[in-house]
């Protein structure tokens, strides 16, 4: 098994189910990304450009989808956690039931678009 995969896997509840919701928002909203395992978070990569990543907080609680170009987002920014990041932005989730998909899936294809404009660092 991979790297990514089994931090998802070994995770505890409730992370585990929050994870594995994001992995199939991601991954069916985005079937060209690429799971690969970096900073020791699973990291999903688009155009070989980082694209979002996962990050379950045991100490905290919770689980962050952090989407990688989150400066250039459009929608759902009321929706989007900085934490005192300067660049990153993520959504936070305590349980699965937290999840709306339809936010999800709606930031997901925005960054999508900012990733074919370019707008990146690595």
């Amino acid at each position: 098994m991979k790297p990514a995969e089994n931090y998802i896997l070994l995770q505890p509840e409730p992370f585990r189910g929050i994870l594995l919701e994001l992995l199939v928002l991601v991954e069916t909203t985005v079937p060209e990304v690429r799971l690969d395992y970096k900073y020791k978070l699973p990291f999903y990569y688009l155009n070989d450009k980082p694209f979002c990543y996962f990050n379950a907080s045991r100490k905290k609680g919770y689980v962050d989808m952090c989407l990688w170009n989150s400066a250039h987002l459009t929608v759902h920014l009321d929706k989007l956690v900085t934490d005192g990041r300067k660049v990153m932005k993520s959504l936070r989730y305590f349980a699965a039931e937290e999840i709306d998909g339809a936010i999800v899936v709606e930031l997901l294809n925005d960054a999508k678009s900012v990733n074919h404009k370019g707008f990146y660092k690595k």
